[in-house]
């Protein structure tokens, strides 16, 4: 065999000169370089892995900028190099790169280092730099073969020849990981200092740079004296890189970290709102994909000042006593549009997932006494139209009783019937009226046709129907914006990071009755606010039209209302041990749970914040040439029922076995004020239960109910009378309740 060392002998004869170790060195590298310079030429640039792509959805509140909550697998929002302040950058090139400006993608230098140290120390250094680290998280995987590494190379030079280093550079500040489920820096900024990135001093950006070398490694959460030390690092190398003046660097203090945030986005009252507005994404085509991954930017319709109100509200009003198993569910709508800005679905999301505003459901008691005033008026049917108020009126067989069976005489206005939620005349009203037409009204005003409970018949108007809060706030608001009728809606608007709409929404209404109609229905139901069982709802301080609901053994409570600017539902219902409806009774210490009760309440406080600031807005005047109730009228052939001859002391068999009511208050209050020999009107004291926000009952020596409406009537020895004044110089006990319904 020959060779070029024969002249040597022995083993030297087998040692490569070192001419020879040159040039297989110089061939060698020279192969390497080529063979390289081909892959690099020939790769191509795979599309990113969708992981290092995928950003969160982000939903605001109706003002756009308000944030509501965060959905999707990577909690990412990507930012451009422009909005990341230099200081920041240079933080994470001292940390990760100091030469990543000088270099064409890989550095030998680091690459030695790595290898040497993995060596010396039998442990996984790496040498990779800032391009190497994006291209394998964008392209690649974890893995540590070389394979991958070779190709992590090839990626990183084939990035440095068509791409910039300031896109390289944002790229990788969007795709880094930095603990706490952070992808990004943006995300990681507001993670761990509660602020955008644009906002962060040099000492924070030096923590973030910190921790990019090992997230949980250096968690501050466990290994705070680490993180210090590699923070000290890394403002060390802004120092050496002429990024930092060497003063200043002295003069830094570690900054104060925010406490790790639980990832309860669902969490509180937020919760429904943010399920709520998922749900609504995936009814407009949005696919779960696309909310996990896509980084949508949602606008809701949910109001921030609003929402705290009804949040607020429930915390202030709600009963606080035998409380196990209520539901509280509050749905307000803009009437027009259609644009929910606000529910209260629950305490907590994560502990209760059933929405009470938007899925739980109730019998609605006389809430449904609108739609029968509705289609009565369109059926010729007058608000001076008179009915009977005798509790026990027999309508075609089934026997109608009133609110603890209390008679109004045996005729009464559809006005003070509707003032007093007299269920008597509001049968006959129905029947008058006609069934169909009646439930036709509750459909066009915007009751679900699927609503649970719904049939033609002459409970109908008593609310045996159960729908949730939401479609009787939604049903209201038609008749609050004069008969438009407009579908609930929690999407305001769909777009990209990138600002590309995806979707806006725009209010489709429909007119589903007269101006005159609701005009006369809303001018009505301002008269059960201002003198009848709405009463409560008159410490709003505006304009105000509402009603009532109550239903037989307190299975439900009620009270929905409205002021020409926002429509609001409040519900409440109790479940038993097994998820079964019981009744509301002995709650808060009340007997019997009225809708003029907790839920009126609830209303009236939610109302005041949620309008707070806004001007105040009146009704149309009730239209011309309309009867306003106030003489009554003989009523319409069509409408003229025969009164009872004969009360029965039971109903039929085919009597639905719930009775919807109203309420008149008999509850005895907690506290009172005796005023003894009260003298002249009852105005004075009235006033002053207004101004308190309360109720007011007056009980005369001899234990006869007496009030001046708008009064609520109470009742000791015997039933009351109505609309009777105190005499002068009578003697009189006057007992003011915060209690009492």
């Amino acid at each position: 065999m020959s060779y070029s060392r024969k002249n040597r002998r022995g083993i030297r004869r087998w040692i490569p000169s070192i001419k020879q170790i040159f040039f297989l060195g110089l061939f060698g590298a020279v192969a390497i370089v080529g063979l390289l310079s081909y892959e690099v030429k020939v790769t191509h640039i795979p599309a990113p892995n969708e992981v290092s792509q995928a950003q969160a959805s982000i939903f605001y509140y109706d003002d756009g900028t308000t944030e509501l909550g965060r959905l999707g697998e990577a909690n990412r929002v990507s930012i451009t190099i422009d909005q990341v302040p230099l200081d920041t950058q240079h933080a994470v090139l001292a940390a990760e790169d100091r030469q990543f400006y000088q270099h064409g993608g890989f550095s030998i230098k680091g690459i030695s280092r790595a290898v040497w140290n993995n060596v010396r120390r039998s442990s996984t250094q790496g040498g990779s730099t800032i391009t190497q680290q994006y291209a394998k998280n964008a392209y690649l995987t974890d893995e540590r073969r070389i394979q991958r590494k070779l190709k992590e190379l090839v990626l990183s030079i084939k990035l440095e020849t068509i791409t910039s280093k300031d896109k390289i550079l944002e790229n990788y500040l969007n795709t880094i990981y930095f603990g706490r489920g952070a992808y990004g820096i943006e995300t990681a900024s507001n993670q761990y200092f509660g602020k955008s990135v644009k906002d962060l001093t040099i000492e924070e950006s030096a923590v973030l740079a910190a921790i990019i070398q090992a997230p949980n490694g250096l968690a501050p959460e466990t290994n705070l004296a680490s993180l210090e030390s590699r923070w000290k690092y890394v403002l060390d190398g802004m120092v050496s890189q002429g990024w930092l003046d060497q003063t200043q660097r002295d003069a830094m203090v570690f900054p104060t970290i925010r406490p790790r945030q639980q990832n309860e986005v669902f969490g509180g009252p937020q919760g429904h709102l943010l399920e709520t507005a998922r749900q609504a994404l995936y009814a407009q085509g949005f696919t779960e994909d696309q909310v996990n991954r896509a980084g949508l930017r949602v606008i809701t319709t949910f109001n921030k000042q609003a929402e705290d109100s009804a949040i607020a509200a429930v915390e202030a009003q709600a009963p606080t006593t035998k409380t196990e198993g209520l539901r509280i569910g509050l749905a307000s709508v803009r009437p027009g549009t259609g644009e929910v800005v606000a529910i209260y679905g629950g305490a907590d999301y994560l502990k209760d997932q059933l929405n009470n505003a938007t899925q739980a459901i109730g019998q609605a008691g006389s809430n449904f006494k609108p739609f029968t005033l509705a289609a009565a008026l369109e059926n010729n049917i007058s608000l001076s139209s008179t009915f009977s108020g005798m509790s026990g009126t027999k309508v075609k067989g089934y026997v109608v009783v009133n609110y603890s069976g209390h008679s109004y005489g045996p005729q009464i206005t559809l006005l003070k019937a509707t003032e007093n939620s007299v269920n008597s005349a509001y049968v006959q009203c129905e029947d008058a009226a006609g069934l169909t037409n009646v439930m036709n009204s509750a459909l066009r005003a915007g009751i679900p046709e699927n609503t649970v409970g719904m049939d033609a018949n002459l409970t109908f108007t008593l609310g045996t129907a159960s729908p949730h809060p939401i479609d009787v706030a939604s049903a209201y608001s038609t008749f609050a914006a004069r008969g438009l009728q407009v579908k609930p809606a929690f999407i305001k608007k769909v777009f990209t990071d990138a600002g590309d709409v995806l979707f806006e929404y725009s209010p489709r209404p429909v007119q589903s009755f007269s101006t005159d109609i609701s005009d006369t229905v809303n001018y009505a139901l301002q008269k059960v606010v201002s003198e009848g069982t709405g009463f409560a709802a008159r410490a709003l301080g505006r304009p105000a039209a509402g009603k009532t609901g109550t239903t037989n053994d307190n299975m439900s409570a009620w009270f929905s209302g409205y002021t020409p600017d926002l429509a609001t539902s409040v519900m409440l219902v109790k479940d038993g041990p097994g998820g079964q409806p019981i009744s509301l009774s002995g709650t808060g210490g009340l007997s019997t749970v009225t809708g003029g009760s907790f839920p009126a309440r609830i209303w009236t406080a939610y109302m005041k914040g949620a309008l707070q600031g806004l001007p105040i807005t009146n009704f149309a005047p009730l239209p011309t040439g309309v009867p306003n109730g106030a003489k009554p009228t003989a009523t319409p052939s069509e409408s003229a029922l025969p009164l009872p001859t004969d009360v029965p002391s039971a109903s039929p068999s085919e009597t639905p076995s719930v009775t919807p009511t109203d309420p008149v208050p008999s509850d005895v209050p907690v506290a009172q004020v005796t005023v003894p020999n009260f003298t002249g009107p009852l105005a004075t004291a009235q006033a002053t239960a207004v101004s308190l926000g309360i109720n007011l009952i007056v009980v005369d020596k001899d234990a006869t109910v007496k009030r001046s409406k708008p009064l609520f009537i109470g009742k000791k020895a015997q039933n009351p009378v109505a609309g009777t004044k105190i005499d002068e110089g009578s003697s009189v006990t006057v007992t003011v309740s915060n209690t009492a319904p």
